[in-house]
C-alpha cells in the first residue's frame, strides 16, 4: 500500500484517509514514527492495548524465581 502526503512550511502533513482507516486513526489518537535503521519510518498507534506486552520479557533461559524470592529481594533492596 502506497499513499503520499505533502508536508506544509510548518512541518505538519495530513495523514491520507487510506492510511488512516486502515491503521484505525481517528482524531485524537496519538502515533508514533519509529525510524528504522535503514531510516524507513514505522507509523503506529501510540495508545495500545496492553495485552500486546504478554511475553515480552520471557526469557526460557532465565532461572524461575519465587514470589516469596521476589518479596524478599525488594524488602533487602529497600533496607539498603
Amino acid at each position: 500500500m502506497t499513499a503520499t502526503a505533502v508536508m506544509t512550511s510548518k512541518g505538519q502533513i495530513t495523514v491520507p484517509k487510506l492510511i488512516r482507516e486502515t491503521l484505525g486513526l481517528k482524531q485524537g489518537i496519538k502515533v508514533e514514527f519509529v525510524v528504522t535503521d535503514d531510516k524507513h519510518v514505522i507509523i503506529e498507534q501510540a495508545s495500545k492495548d496492553v495485552r500486546r506486552l504478554k511475553g515480552m520479557l520471557h526469557d526460557p533461559k532465565r532461572p524461575k524465581i519465587s514470589v516469596e524470592d521476589m518479596n524478599k529481594a525488594i524488602s533487602k533492596m529497600g533496607a539498603a
